[in-house]
């Protein structure tokens, strides 16, 4: 309900007067600490790779990516997720969960450089396995075929026995949190068994429990060089046509033991992460994707919008609606324009 007013001269303007006025009765606030700053590593030395469809963003070797951490790190950005371009792709991904893959090698050199920044181990199949899909293809090659399902489907739980065994190996390298993003049937219970059994029962989960099948991930699938050989992931990421499904998603990853929830995408979704905001007492976080950095960018570069100021709208937009933590790419440069606010 509308508050009634109680006077007829009541003027809501009178609070916008002066940057100062308005700084004073402001309800939403962005700070530095709110931002996971997205990171793709690859193997190499002094690489800075340009990812042509995300202007200001790149691939980095070991070294560059802690280069870009610590800058973050010193604008008051406290925690990165990464993601690994390995060398060799297979049907298993098994780069994925190697203790001398490039992910493991990354938080490790990352821990020791930056012991207090966060570090989010991003685990999923699709940028290790050499189908592009998130999770073990049934097909006749493959140990694991199921001659009861189609071939070219993804096997959900023998895709877990992969997820947790990833999982312990990056929480041994040092990740702080992982985070699930496959979205197969009972990942986050499958990787809590794992981590606990393993003796990490003190390591968190951030599910990517409601990630919708989005047109909007093209320019991540350059950057992590990821796209699916064949079809789409419409399979196990949910329709964008539905709502009342993400809820059931997430009340299911909150009961198998997730302590940090996510919606992906972030801008086109607003209403899902409103409404969790409501249900849910979990840490809440939206992840800004590639197509939505790129649609800000494009459009800055034609001299159609400012930047700057759509980019803070953005991330203040998806704040607004109740994301604790924002995973986005605009995390410097936003931490950057906050701390000269």
């Amino acid at each position: 309900m509308f508050p009634q007013l109680t006077h007829p001269t009541a003027r809501p303007r009178r609070l916008r007067l002066s940057p100062a006025m308005r700084q004073m009765v402001r309800e939403t606030h962005l700070r530095p600490e709110n931002f996971i700053y997205p990171l793709f590593v690859r193997h190499g030395q002094g690489v800075r790779r340009p990812i042509p469809s995300m202007p200001g963003q790149f691939q980095l070797s070991i070294d560059t990516m802690i280069e870009e951490a610590q800058r973050a790190w010193d604008l008051g950005v406290r925690a990165v997720i990464l993601f690994g371009i390995p060398a060799h792709k297979d049907p298993h991904g098994s780069e994925n969960y190697d203790p001398h893959g490039i992910i493991p090698q990354a938080i490790s050199a990352l821990k020791r450089t930056l012991p207090e920044m966060v570090i989010i181990s991003d685990l999923c199949m699709c940028e290790y396995t050499d189908h592009g899909h998130c999770g073990i293809i049934n097909t006749p090659e493959t140990p694991e075929f199921d001659p009861h399902l189609p071939v070219g489907y993804v096997l959900n739980d023998p895709t877990l026995d992969y997820l947790s065994k990833t999982a312990v190996v990056h929480a041994r390298a040092g990740a702080d949190i992982i985070a699930p993003s496959g979205m197969m049937d009972g990942m986050v219970a499958a990787i809590r068994a794992g981590l606990d059994g393993a003796g990490f029962g003190h390591i968190p989960i951030m599910s990517y429990a409601a990630k919708y099948a989005s047109a909007l991930y093209g320019p991540f699938r350059d950057a992590a060089e990821s796209p699916p050989s064949f079809g789409d992931r419409s399979q196990y990421q949910m329709d964008p046509a539905n709502a009342r499904e993400a809820l059931r998603e997430v009340a299911i990853d909150i009961a198998e033991g997730a302590d940090i929830i996510m919606v992906k995408p972030a801008s086109f979704y607003l209403d899902i992460l409103a409404r969790l905001k409501t249900d849910v007492a979990l840490p809440l976080a939206a992840y800004q994707v590639s197509g939505e950095y790129a649609m800000i960018k494009a459009a800055a570069a034609n001299g159609w919008i400012d930047e700057p100021r759509v980019m803070l709208e953005s991330l203040l937009a998806i704040k607004r609606a109740g994301a604790d933590l924002i995973l986005t790419y605009f995390a410097v440069d936003a931490a950057q324009m906050l701390g000269k606010s």
